[in-house]
């Protein structure tokens, strides 16, 4: 089994990208943490997997609850390896000047701020054997999409902000990459297109050359090699899995 004796935290674990980012680590043996602003989701997910995993209620964009989340983690488990950087959230598909002040900021806060707060509460827990970090962008901070502007700026800061934690602390051996996925039959699916219609998801497929959405399985794949000792020498990376949508 790839992670056999690896603890990781996958936020935003009770549903899409993060259910399926946790299912495959835990059928890869690790001792997964997963949290999620839906307490009682993360609760039910995690006594659906092996290995002890455990499930906490927490909101990424508070670093209390951060700083929370890693303690319960050591406590449980006595160290941490991983942690997927997976929750986040989007304002609407709408014009950038009708949106709030209050809708941007949590976006920013839920997209941008979670890096800081877990890099604070996590780095230490890792420094001495090493570590990785998966954080996930999007291919909307590679090739933007109108009306969601101000979410893709904050993935397109998740891909900056990850490369630059690369290489700070690479000396620690700690490593961070990025998963850009492409949309995908997600909760944020609706929000992204504005309107769930079967004209609307035909445009979205459209612009996919492989002619589909993605799934949680195909961005659980990635994040599985990039948490797995075969990524050894991988950081900094921004890992397109899009279908081709950003060719």
């Amino acid at each position: 089994m790839r992670l056999q004796g690896k603890v990781a935290i996958v936020t935003g674990g009770a549903q899409g990208f993060g259910a399926g980012i946790a299912q495959v680590y835990a059928r890869e043996g690790a001792q997964v943490v997963v949290t999620d602003l839906n307490e009682d989701g993360a609760v039910k997910m995690a006594k659906s997997l092996p290995y002890g995993a455990i499930g906490i209620g927490g909101d990424v964009s508070r670093l209390d609850d951060a700083k929370a989340i890693v303690e319960k983690a050591l406590s449980a488990f006595g160290k941490l390896d991983v942690v997927v950087n997976n929750a986040g959230t989007s304002h609407a598909n709408k014009p950038l000047l009708e949106v709030s002040e209050s809708e941007f900021d949590r976006v920013y806060a839920v997209n941008v701020k979670s890096l800081y707060n877990f890099a604070i509460a996590a780095v230490p827990a890792m420094a001495e054997n090493g570590g990785a970090f998966v954080n996930i962008g999007s291919t909307a901070g590679i090739r933007p999409r109108p009306g969601l502007t101000w979410y893709n700026g904050t993935k397109g800061a998740v891909h900056l902000i990850s490369k630059s934690m690369a290489v700070e602390l690479a000396p620690q051996k700690i490593r961070v990459n990025v998963i850009a996925p492409v949309a995908g039959e997600t909760p944020l699916l609706a929000t992204f297109m504005g309107e769930d219609t079967p004209e609307m998801r035909a445009k979205f497929v459209g612009s996919i050359p492989l002619g589909r959405f993605s799934t949680p399985r195909d961005i659980a794949n990635a994040a599985l090699f990039l948490a797995s000792d075969e990524a050894a020498f991988v950081t900094g990376a921004v890992l397109e899995v899009d279908g081709g949508r950003c060719v």
